[in-house]
């Protein structure tokens, strides 16, 4: 049987590899030669996808749907759906779970390919009623991982469930290229054996062994399996597919499918990837370390990072031998989005904190409580205990527990929605989606110049942190422009220099230099913190004068009003941070209010999840030191309390 071939390049490759930053019009050139390939589908949406569409590169990726379908004609288009998580890392209300899988086929999403974390099968039940209900095909994956616990039984009697409940085919998904050759023959046997439905095989190169492990599935009869373009494959992404049909070319399972225009098109690839400035994905000794980490790639991505803006790269060594620690403490979770940020950002914080559990994630909770679905083994109860304390876990479906709010959810955004497409953008994601609207309204509206336009495109295209698959991830976080008020004329005044001495305490930045109509100032750190060059300057002699004098005035009078034994609050981590749970929501709280201790003072965005900050005391707010949705670095302080007598 010749088996067919799911090209990965438009969604899963660019993410393992290139942070989601690939834009839809470096897609469009080359998708009418990738439409005649022969291939079975093309995977171009969900994941992360959706979320870094609206987030980082201002687009809507809905009209990435509609744009691709112009051009391909032929090949299925096909998403990858989280369950009850759609496309973002929590469950969501079953009426926004039907709405987004309908306007998905609509659109133009052929076949959807639907996993759960946990492997747990009620959180699949609803979306996978919704896609039956397009007509559209419903591929259902058992999520492959190694653990006391995932045996081939277990995979076959959840495929069996899964097949039950009307899945048109089975997907296993090995996120983090964990199948050797032999199991993925054994596995995929096995499954041929017991399933009246096609079996595809979806695996990672980050192990060195995915080439081999779908040579050995095709000799088990397997259907289909993922891979991608050469530039854009190996390291934490998939195998070549130039590699995979030449391998098989003049066998019993020859693809047929052209091989010299598959390098027209991966010439095209690697013109995208030099002029982007990403490097190839390569397999590294560390990296095959992952049969005993366990992290995939787009994991690793978000650990280096996280650690390199916190200053503790060097650590990393460290967080991936706490990762099976805490996998295993919590009941051996496939790391996949969520779970991968869950288990991945706690090891983070018992490594850095140095105490085991000291600080979790409000994630990490409600993982524990039974919010995500239920773990494939128990969690260790001592864990639980440090965690929850003596709270009982749910034992239903979690998505029970929503309220259908997906019509109150329009209401909240019809100052700026535009579609029904829209709406569900906003129900999924919600502060950033109102900043997604906002800035295409002043684009619209002129007030977003080509210029800028075009500078924006070029900054969040740049790579960042080397990843230990010889990938660069993107940064999340935003950057930290310099105060425009007056100095888009030319000249500059004392708040403006004001802001920037703030600016920069609040950072790890030591130096910052502003040039502007002759007009030069350089602000260093000193012993006391931010204070002006001695570097003379004629134009900025006053200024700088006039700054440094304002800045010691402004630290005595602070220094005056607050009392002698304030408690900080600082920042676990690197992130965003929000001083509400949504953007409708009033503040957790203002200064003067009151808390005790446990109680929630903002939330912390990072690696994707977001982190309940708590009161570590009784006392009152007595001053708050970051704006509304302002990046932070590890260790800023965020809050003054004065503790209770």
């Amino acid at each position: 049987m010749r088996p067919r071939i799911t090209d990965t390049t438009l969604r899963d490759a660019h993410q393992s590899l290139w942070a989601t930053r690939m834009r839809t019009e470096d897609m469009i050139p080359v998708l009418e030669k990738i439409d005649q390939v022969g291939y079975y589908s093309l995977e171009m949406w969900g994941g992360a996808t959706f979320d870094v569409c609206i987030r980082y590169l201002n687009e809507d990726p809905w009209d990435r749907i509609r744009i691709i379908k112009k051009y391909v004609k032929r090949t299925p288009l096909q998403m990858l759906l989280r369950g009850q998580n759609l496309v973002g890392y929590a469950n969501y209300p079953d009426d926004v779970a039907m709405a987004f899988v309908d306007k998905a086929a609509e659109t133009g999403i052929d076949i959807f390919r639907v996993f759960d974390a946990l492997n747990d099968v009620r959180n699949l039940e609803v979306p996978m009623q919704a896609v039956k209900k397009t007509g559209k095909h419903l591929q259902a994956c058992v999520v492959y991982t190694l653990s006391p616990v995932h045996t081939n039984e277990h995979y076959l009697e959840t495929a069996l469930r899964l097949q039950d409940l009307g899945a048109d085919s089975i997907c296993i998904k090995d996120m983090a290229g964990m199948i050797s050759p032999y199991q993925a023959y054994e596995l995929v046997k096995l499954f041929k054996e017991k399933l009246t439905v096609p079996v595809q095989l979806h695996t990672h190169y980050i192990g060195g062994m995915a080439i081999g492990a779908c040579l050995k599935a095709v000799e088990a009869g397997v259907d289909a399996f993922d891979a991608c373009s050469g530039p854009l494959a190996f390291g934490s992404s998939q195998p070549p597919v130039e590699t995979l049909v030449r391998a098989l070319q003049g066998t019993p399972w020859d693809t047929g499918l052209d091989i010299p225009l598959l390098f027209e098109i991966s010439n095209y690839w690697e013109e995208v990837r030099r002029k982007r400035g990403y490097e190839r994905g390569v397999t590294r000794i560390t990296d095959m370390k992952v049969f005993d980490h366990q992290v995939p790639g787009g994991m690793i991505s978000n650990l280096v990072s996280q650690l390199e803006e916190q200053n503790a790269l060097h650590r990393i060594n460290e967080v991936l031998e706490e990762i099976p620690k805490v996998r295993a403490e919590l009941g051996y979770p496939p790391l996949v989005t969520p779970t991968s940020q869950i288990v991945g950002i706690q090891a983070v914080l018992n490594v850095l904190t140095g105490s085991r559990y000291k600080m979790t994630t409000q994630e990490v909770k409600k993982y524990v409580k039974g919010y995500y679905g239920r773990p494939p083994a128990p969690i260790a109860k001592d864990i639980q205990k440090m965690i929850i304390g003596d709270e009982e876990p749910i034992t239903c479906r979690p998505a029970d527990l929503l309220e259908n709010r997906f019509e109150k959810m329009k209401e909240e955004i019809r100052d700026l929605a535009e579609s029904e497409e829209d709406y569900l953008t906003y129900a999924l994601f919600p502060a950033v989606a109102r900043k997604f609207f906002e800035y295409r309204k002043k684009v619209r509206d002129g007030e977003i110049g080509q210029q800028q336009l075009t500078e924006e495109k070029q900054e969040t295209a740049k790579p960042a942190a080397q990843t230990g698959g010889g990938s660069k991830a993107v940064s999340s976080r935003p950057s930290r422009r310099v105060p425009q008020s007056s100095m888009e004329d030319g000249t500059m005044d004392i708040e403006d220099i004001k802001d920037l001495i703030k600016m920069l305490d609040q950072t790890t930045v030591n130096e910052v230099q502003v040039e502007t109509a002759g007009i030069k100032v350089a602000i260093r750190k000193g012993i006391t913190g931010g204070q002006l060059s001695e570097t003379p300057v004629n134009t900025a002699a006053a200024p700088a004068a006039a700054t440094e004098k304002a800045a010691a005035t402004e630290k005595e009078d602070k220094a005056e009003e607050l009392p002698a034994n304030l408690v900080e609050v600082t920042a676990p981590m690197v992130g965003t941070f929000y001083r509400a749970p949504s953007p409708d929501s009033p503040p957790f709280v203002e200064v003067g209010s009151t808390v005790k201790k446990g109680d929630t003072l903002c939330i912390i965005e990072a690696m994707k999840l977001m982190n309940e900050i708590e009161a570590e005391c009784d006392g009152k707010i007595v001053d708050i030191l970051v704006e509304n949705a302002q990046p932070v670095e590890y260790g800023q302080v965020l809050f003054l309390i004065a503790p209770a007598e």
